[in-house]
């Protein structure tokens, strides 16, 4: 294939030197770099009087995910992929009187091995130390603690933190305290793209329940997460290209189990909560009960499924995490009844004047 010619630049000899010599903002890049046991790496350098976080300045011609891999490798002898943007903060100039930008990304988990081949080959970096986050945010310095603590937020929300000094703004994804977001829109104070991204965010599923002839609760075994804990056959609904529960229940079960099959009716909805983490509702189907035929059809993605089974209504504790076992029964009373669709949270059948059924009206168990 003959060579393709170079892509002229737009701009000429004058613009280009004109931006290169431009005042711009510092860039740098942090690394929230974790442990297996979600602790934080935190390090003492030999030219700073206060703890910091892994990363320094991009330079050159640098990105900030290039900047931070050469400064994890220079500081450490860590050659790991950095992770994804959790956080972006601007600060105004301070003490170098530039303004700074800074982009701070997830490393790891570490494996136990990478982690104790830590070293620091450029003396730059005196100790490291693995903190809890909570120890992480009081030992730090106050411009880096928030940065941390919003970074995590984004984390475990799957969001991104818009910070500006440190502090989460008003439409940030991530960061912003529930408390101060709710008193942002009682005043009236955001825009519709503002408020959009702010407003809390629930990820959402759509499971089927078969059985076999007798009675047995058809569950798949994971090649991924905890490959102990079996799950129905369903996943994620790809609500961002217009996909409806129904439609994800019927793709799941043909990836997964090479059945196409419509789902019968639906029997109940879940929703479940953890502080710190995005809502996860789930719709569960009436997958009816599967013959032999239908049973002998079923190929799995070796990629994605290891197994599958059928389980007695009596086995489900031994293969299955509570909420979901609570799930399957509550639903399974309901096809057996009649009864439905159920409106369940963490699997316990809610009772609309005092909450799920063993819990007290905030939700908590009883």
């Amino acid at each position: 294939m003959p060579d393709q010619p170079a892509t002229p630049s737009p701009y000429t000899d004058s613009v280009r030197a004109y931006y290169a010599a431009h005042p711009s903002p510092l860039v740098a890049a942090t690394g929230i770099v974790l442990d297996s046991r979600g602790r934080v790496l935190v390090l003492t350098t030999s030219y700073k009087t206060e703890l910091d976080l892994p990363g320094g300045g991009v330079e050159d011609t640098e990105t900030p995910e290039e900047g931070l891999a050469r400064e994890l490798k220079e500081e450490l002898d860590l050659s790991v992929p950095v992770g994804r943007l959790l956080a972006v903060d601007s600060r105004p100039p301070g003490p170098l009187g530039r303004s700074l930008v800074v982009h701070v990304h997830l490393v790891g988990p570490l494996t136990t091995e990478e982690a104790s081949a830590i070293s620091f080959p450029d003396g730059e970096i005196t100790e490291a130390r693995w903190l809890t986050p909570e120890e992480a945010y009081e030992a730090l310095p106050a411009r880096n603690a928030p940065r941390l603590s919003a970074a995590l937020a984004a984390l475990y929300a799957g969001s991104l933190a818009h910070l500006i000094g440190g502090v989460p703004q008003p439409g940030s994804p991530a960061g912003l305290d529930p408390a101060r977001r709710a008193e942002l829109e009682h005043a009236g104070a955001y825009d519709p793209a503002g408020h959009r991204a702010a407003r809390p965010k629930a990820l959402t599923a759509a499971s089927v329940i078969f059985t076999d002839s007798a009675g047995g609760v058809l569950l798949v075994r994971p090649a991924y997460g905890d490959t102990d804990h079996w799950n129905l056959p369903g996943g994620g609904i790809d609500s961002d290209l217009g996909e409806i529960p129904r439609a994800a229940a019927r793709r799941e079960v043909l990836e997964e189990l090479g059945l196409d099959l419509a789902p019968g009716r639906l029997l109940g909805v879940n929703w479940s909560h953890r502080p710190g983490y995005p809502a996860r509702v789930r719709f569960l189907y009436d997958g009816g009960t599967l013959g032999s035929a239908d049973l002998a059809r079923i190929r799995l993605p070796g990629t994605e499924l290891l197994q599958w089974r059928a389980v007695a209504p009596a086995e489900l504790r031994r293969f299955v995490k509570p909420a979901l076992r609570r799930q399957i029964e509550a639903c399974l009373g309901a096809r057996a009844t009649g009864a439905g669709p159920l409106e369940l949270h963490a699997g316990r059948p809610l009772d609309q004047t005092h909450g799920p059924t063993g819990t007290d009206p905030a939700g908590k168990p009883r």
